[in-house]
């Protein structure tokens, strides 16, 4: 599928994974960029290639100061990405924020829905996570149980990643938008004209 068949090539909006932290967004986004010839643009990666890693600056300046440096970074990433299908993941709590959730509205949003189980072993391996310092699962938890309604309610498109690998995954995510824009199309289209009966 190209880029024009995922978001209609006459409005192409950008394509926004979001779900919690280690579900696959960076992996899954990257593959679907690939797939489609389009950027892609992990809100993460930006944050850190200009500010420090993640972890510094929840030490160095608090959760607060790192919301307010994502929510910039999202809102200068889906500007730049309007009129093109650029995939865009976002971190799992920049959902939060009432401003991304409006500049949401201009993008097709893709929830990658999970459980605890398919990202444990993840969060295992990756102890870098400032806020699943600890009890590293029952934080996830957590998280999720307060950030899996606005998910859900953000969501175009959900797709379900508790089992295949990342390039499979891409496929069906690809698949999905394609059904996805062919619906919202036939949704806009004008009904054919009715012809009037002589009576």
């Amino acid at each position: 599928m190209s880029a024009g068949k995922a978001g209609g090539a006459a409005a192409a909006r950008p394509i926004v994974l979001i779900g919690p932290m280690a579900v696959g967004k960076s992996a899954i986004g990257h593959q679907l960029a690939e797939h489609l010839g389009v950027p892609f643009v992990d809100t993460d990666v930006v944050i850190v290639s200009n500010h420090g890693t993640i972890a510094e600056i929840f030490a160095g300046r608090g959760e607060v100061a790192f919301r307010e440096l994502e929510a910039r970074a999202v809102a200068q990433a889906i500007e730049e990405a309007q009129g093109s299908n650029t995939v865009i993941s976002l971190g799992g709590g920049a959902v939060l924020d009432s401003g991304t959730q409006q500049l949401l509205g201009r993008c097709t949003v893709v929830y990658l829905e999970c459980d605890a189980a398919t990202v444990a072993g993840r969060i295992a391996r990756n102890s870098g996570r400032p806020l699943l310092a600890g009890d590293a699962m029952g934080r996830w938890r957590t998280l999720f149980a307060t950030r899996q309604p606005v998910y859900e309610r953000l969501a175009d498109v959900v797709l379900d990643v508790r089992s295949g690998s990342a390039p499979d995954l891409a496929h069906r995510l690809e698949d999905a938008l394609g059904e996805y824009a062919a619906a919202k199309s036939a949704a806009v289209r004008p009904p054919a004209a009715t012809k009037k009966v002589e009576k």
